[in-house]
């Protein structure tokens, strides 16, 4: 049978920092709980806690629909972009 593997424990960043409310503007906080590609992190994988998690998830939502953070970025086409000036 496979080794299970031991990790350490995840603790939530917000709580950690001490911020009592997450708000939309801050992109550079709501950033620490997105993916590359602009996707909400789960807890599981971040380690916040449910208090936080629900917050950033309201004020990502928010700044999406304010167009402060983008809904899906579009890796493909930054590549390509790139890689086509390369050529030039």
């Amino acid at each position: 049978m496979a080794e299970r593997r031991k990790y350490g424990k995840k603790y939530c960043k917000y709580t950690e920092m001490k911020v009592d409310f997450i708000d939309y503007k801050n992109t550079d906080l709501l950033k620490l709980s997105m993916s590359e590609r602009g996707k909400i992190m789960p807890r599981r994988l971040t380690g916040n806690s449910k208090n936080a998690q629900e917050m950033v998830e309201k004020a990502i939502k928010r700044a999406r629909h304010m167009a402060l953070v983008p809904y899906i970025v579009d890796t493909k086409n930054i590549t390509d972009s790139a890689y086509a000036r390369s050529f030039y």
